[in-house]
């Protein structure tokens, strides 16, 4: 982790603010336009961006203007947005579990299945997920979230891999039934696992999102439902943990989307 305080390279700070604002731009306007619109000195633009280009981050496009450049289309690719969101969401989790006294999950859909990604918080050693298991998406909290918000096509591939095995008498398991909940569930914002992977587990999940729209994770809230607080009380909190996971992962994009 790093040390509170560690000053900062404001030089370095201005020329990723150029470089971001270079890429949003997408090759329309000037380097002085957007010096300008940053409120930059152009001939410190033009020196940001001459070194960008030496390095590979932008590349000429014509008539002055710059695109993404290999090397920096290369680090995209390597980018996970699912680790990118796990990486930022643990601590905020970590808050969350500790605020409700409870257990806090984040998955993600890989395979038709949820990954478990992040669990905290109190009795978390006794709910039988650990973190990198992999379990069927239809019948919890985190699941339904994920597959409410699959496109069509997916989901209608998902849906053709059943049957679907009921875990305890409050399974879903019917095809078109699980289909009326998932609308349900896209409809409100949130999910609800009520007893349907364990006997007594009671669950309340919500998605987190891309600054375009996709659902790449979902958290939850897990007790036993004798101990659970009202929903009214763990929606709020939850969302607002999501948007905040979701600032931290990415920022002012999410915001403009």
């Amino acid at each position: 982790m790093m040390r509170s305080g560690v000053p900062t390279i404001a030089s370095f700070g201005r020329v990723l603010e150029m470089l971001e604002a270079m890429i949003a731009d997408g090759g329309q306007s000037s380097v002085a336009a957007i010096a300008r619109s940053i409120g930059m000195p152009v001939a410190t633009a033009h020196r940001q961006v001459a070194t960008l280009v030496n390095e590979g981050y932008l590349v000429a496009a014509s008539r002055g203007q710059f695109l993404a450049g290999p090397r920096l289309l290369g680090l995209l690719h390597r980018l996970d947005e699912k680790q990118i969101i796990v990486g930022c969401a643990a601590p905020l989790l970590h808050k969350l579990a500790s605020d409700l006294r409870a257990v806090v999950q984040l998955g993600t859909f890989d395979n038709d299945m949820v990954t478990y990604r992040v669990k905290t918080g109190e009795g978390a050693s006794e709910l039988f997920t650990r973190v990198g298991m992999q379990l069927e998406a239809y019948c919890s909290g985190i699941g339904k979230v994920l597959l409410a918000h699959l496109p069509e096509g997916q989901l209608d591939a998902y849906l053709d891999t059943g049957p679907f095995p009921a875990l305890t008498d409050r399974t879903i398991t019917d095809p078109k039934a699980l289909v009326a909940e998932l609308r349900l569930v896209a409809q409100r914002g949130f999910a609800v696992d009520d007893g349907e992977i364990a006997e007594g587990l009671h669950c309340l999940a919500a998605p987190v999102s891309a600054p375009d729209g996709r659902v790449l994770a979902a958290i939850s809230v897990s007790q036993m439902a004798d101990e659970m607080r009202p929903a009214s009380e763990i929606l709020p909190v939850l969302f607002q943990t999501a948007r905040e996971i979701e600032m931290a992962a990415f920022g002012a994009s999410k915001i403009s989307a």
